[in-house]
């Protein structure tokens, strides 16, 4: 069981966020709640479902970065089993439900405790690759 398809939800779902954040960002402009200039530069007064969005978007480029390499390693290495792949969905199912509660409701307690499942499944898939290192 390869982490080639999870890796790929991962980029998907950041091609959502992507999308979603921009049209969000058109729609706040068109309607006036924020100028265009903002954007220049991100500086200024700026509706809190703007600025989450902008720092929800760059969060998808700290951790998962981990992930990526992960995902990379382990085919590389043709690392392949249910343990690695069963974490690596639950990577990204923690990731699309931090941004569903990050973006949506925000409910600082839920969006914690799913970041840090997230993270915790990420750890372990790298004690497990480091664990297939050391083994060789």
């Amino acid at each position: 069981m390869k982490l080639d398809w999870p890796m790929m939800a991962m980029v998907f779902w950041t091609f959502i966020m992507l999308v979603t954040i921009f049209l969000n960002r058109v729609r706040s402009v068109r309607t006036g709640r924020v100028p265009a200039r903002y954007f220049k530069t991100l500086q200024g007064e700026a509706p809190d479902d703007i600025v989450k969005g902008t720092r929800h978007f760059a969060n998808l480029f700290e951790m998962p970065v981990l992930f990526y390499a992960a995902c990379l390693f382990s085919l590389q290495m043709e690392m392949h089993s249910r343990l690695l792949f069963g974490l690596a969905w639950l990577f990204v199912a923690c990731r699309i439900a931090h941004s569903l509660i990050h973006l949506g409701y925000n409910k600082v307690t839920h969006r914690l405790a799913i970041f840090f499942l997230s993270n915790i499944a990420l750890f372990a898939i790298w004690a497990r690759i480091a664990l297939f290192v050391y083994r060789r």
